[in-house]
């Protein structure tokens, strides 16, 4: 078995004081973890940058060693940023690597850096640097969606279209009022985001390894200069706990179900079995075989996703599940589901948006799926409205749907004598109730979908975009 020797200076190993041996190649590439949390190098020379003035500051370093420190850390921005940084061998983690590279541009000063501070500390702070941003992207990417839904849904307000329960026509809606529903179920992750971010913008930085800083740093302060709202109030839970990152899977996983939904909803809906929408080609492949194909598979995509997002979840659960306090190596496997799960997310809106701000909409498909038989509770209302309690109009109306579907006729085409030996209740008028327009603007209540109802919905989420 190989074995791989590391220097003890700012250029190898940052806890190789106490280790005579070299450390055996498997492990170090088993313990190792720049090759994804590279990822991370901007939010931690932004993170060391702060932490060298707060040791400025606390007196632990001079004006000049904090300016020298400084000068090198942005050098080593600008290295990542240009795309000229070279990684070395022996850089074992992105912390490794800043504090190497900084020695190599400014010498021995660079070991004054990480006093007082861990890479427990130190990490945590720059998953949540990272985060901050990140999540920023996806709420913006998460409005173009819904404002793709509320332009859609304004551009169809008076199309209806059948509504489904377990996928059998259920009452007749507004395509609009469709659309809207998925605006709201992503305003609730809209806000749900807004939430989280205030729960990740909280700083560890200054929690040590484990028990706090013994330099007197003012934690409040280098919270202020990274742009965090608040500090971390017990230092082993500032180093140890994921949960930040766990609530922002499980947001994504909701996410991801919400999208998923709705990608179902246009995977069956694009089929010619419906025939009510068409996804533009740029969100659809052909066949290998079959030219005539036209492939729905930009939303087949979507909803195998989520089950990806649920996956990156389940997985730090269980990670997380049986830890002890304070930090242990297993909260190194934080990172690549959430850089996966952000990703995707990354992805997945876009594509999203795209779909729906193209979506070719057949209305007289949609009209054609309105079947007579989703006026059954209009017809029962009817009767309520002529004293008949509601529990016996049903039964009422459930025999006349029997009726119809006995003689393959639609309720449009019981005669009144037929309605009237089921009850006297049923008047000649009560054929008015068999209106597919009617039926809608009946439901004229907040979160109906009528079309003053619907109007309200579209107004109140142009609000909530801050379009109104």
């Amino acid at each position: 078995m190989g074995v791989l020797e590391h220097s003890s200076g700012a250029a190898g190993r940052l806890w190789g004081g106490r280790f005579e041996g070299a450390t055996d190649a498997v492990m170090w590439a088993f313990n190792a973890s720049i090759s994804f949390d590279r990822r991370l190098a901007a939010a931690d020379v932004t993170g060391s940058i702060a932490y060298a003035r707060a040791l400025g500051r606390a007196g632990v370093l001079s004006a000049q060693e904090v300016d020298e420190l400084v000068a090198g850390l942005e050098r080593v921005a600008d290295e990542f940023a240009s795309g000229a940084f070279a990684y070395a061998a022996g850089d074992e983690d992105i912390h490794t690597a800043v504090e190497r590279r900084l020695g190599e541009v400014i010498g021995p000063l660079a070991g004054k850096l990480h006093t007082g501070r861990s890479r427990n500390d130190q990490v945590a702070t720059d998953v949540r640097l990272f985060l901050m941003a990140e999540l920023n992207a996806l709420a913006d990417a998460l409005r173009d969606v819904q404002r793709a839904l509320v332009a859609k849904a304004e551009a169809h307000i008076d199309l209806l279209m059948p509504g489904y329960t377990h996928l059998q026509p259920a009452q007749p809606v507004r395509f609009s009022h469709w659309l809207m529903s998925y605006f709201w179920m992503l305003q609730r992750d809209r806000e749900r985001l807004c939430d989280l971010r205030h729960r990740v913008a909280v700083c560890p930085l200054g929690a040590g390894a484990l028990a706090g800083n013994a330099y007197g740093i003012d934690r409040d302060a280098l919270a202020h200069d990274l742009g965090f709202e608040a500090v971390t109030e017990n230092s082993m839970d500032a180093v140890s706990d994921r949960d930040m990152i766990l609530e922002t899977l499980s947001w994504g996983a909701m996410l991801g179900v919400h999208l998923s939904r709705l990608a179902e909803d246009l995977v069956l809906w694009s089929s010619a079995e419906w025939g009510f929408v068409r996804l533009a080609e740029r969100y659809t492949t052909g066949s290998s075989l079959m030219p005539q194909k036209r492939n729905p598979d930009s939303m087949e995509l979507v909803r195998g996703k989520a089950g990806r997002l649920i996956g990156n979840l389940t997985t730090l659960l269980v990670v997380s599940k049986g830890l002890p306090s304070a930090y242990d190596k297993d909260l190194q496997g934080d990172k690549e589901p959430l850089f996966d799960t952000l990703d995707t997310l990354h992805l997945l809106l876009p594509i999203v948006s795209g779909v729906v701000a193209t979506l070719e909409v057949h209305g007289e498909a949609m009209r054609r799926a309105l079947v007579e038989a989703m006026l059954a509770t209009d017809l029962a209302d009817y009767l309520v409205k002529r004293g008949v309690p509601f529990r016996e109009a049903h039964h009422l109306v459930g025999r006349a749907v029997r009726l119809s579907e006995e003689r393959s006729v639609p309720l449009s085409a019981l005669t009144p004598e037929e309605y009237g030996a089921i009850s006297p209740a049923f008047g000649k008028d009560l054929y008015a109730a068999l209106d597919m327009e009617a039926s809608v603007e009946a439901r004229d209540v907040r979160g109906g979908t009528a079309r003053a109802a619907v109007e309200a919905q579209i107004a109140r989420a142009k609000e909530l975009l801050g379009e109104a």
